[in-house]
């Protein structure tokens, strides 16, 4: 089971997008829920960042929305939430 650690800076990010995406809640909390169990599952898309943002990963919300977010442990099972969004709002 995965940890999710939610920082100040992430508490603010995903309160403005969870006004502005009101209507997709529900989604963020299903997949939210699936991450936990298995953060490699196919519907997510789980993939790793290169460049600015090496180190870091993504996950689909849906097809617009992104989550991406940084393991902080070698195991895989704590994860540091960092940015969610468009696709480029958050590349």
């Amino acid at each position: 089971m995965i940890e999710l650690v939610w920082d100040e800076k992430f508490k603010r990010i995903y309160k403005k997008w969870r006004q502005k995406h009101a209507d997709l809640a529900e989604q963020f909390r299903i997949k939210m829920e699936l991450f936990v169990t298995d953060p490699f599952h196919p519907s997510l898309k789980t993939h790793s960042l290169s460049g600015v943002l090496k180190g870091s990963w993504s996950l689909r919300i849906n097809y617009e929305q992104r989550l991406n977010f940084k393991f902080l442990d070698k195991e895989k099972k704590k994860v540091l939430l960092i940015d969610i969004g468009t696709h480029k709002e958050v590349y």
